[in-house]
């Protein structure tokens, strides 16, 4: 696999979980894929879905951030090493998720994977 393809890094985000796949320029498969329904997040799933006062948000920037990591490792795995993310599609997502996001790009950056386009979104990015 191409070290510089120039991968495409999006987010599917709801109030109840948050995946990060990353897919591949030429074929627009994805290639690696993270998420906070895999197992490892199932016990946080369930103190939030049972606690008083109810909330719908099932994640928040603790987890976000825990999913770039997954997926930081699982693109240095397979050797790719700098994506990009759509900044018109991030920027056009409400402020609140914006925020609870970029811990998400901070931490595949820590995991040694650029991303490319995340430095334009605020202060609390890369």
């Amino acid at each position: 696999m191409s070290i510089n393809q120039n991968h495409l890094l999006r987010l599917v985000l709801s109030c109840r979980k948050i995946t990060a796949q990353v897919t591949n320029p030429d074929t627009s498969t994805i290639i690696a894929m993270a998420s906070s329904s895999e197992q490892e997040f199932v016990a946080y799933y369930h103190s939030k879905l049972h606690r008083f006062p109810r909330s719908n948000n099932f994640w928040d920037s603790k987890i976000a951030s825990r999913v770039g990591e997954k997926l930081g490792h699982r693109l240095k795995e397979i050797g790719v090493s700098d994506v990009r993310i759509d900044l018109a599609e991030e920027l056009s997502r409400p402020v609140y998720y914006r925020n609870r996001v970029l811990p998400l790009f901070d931490s595949v950056r820590r995991s040694g994977v650029a991303v490319n386009g995340a430095e334009k979104l605020g202060s609390g990015a890369i």
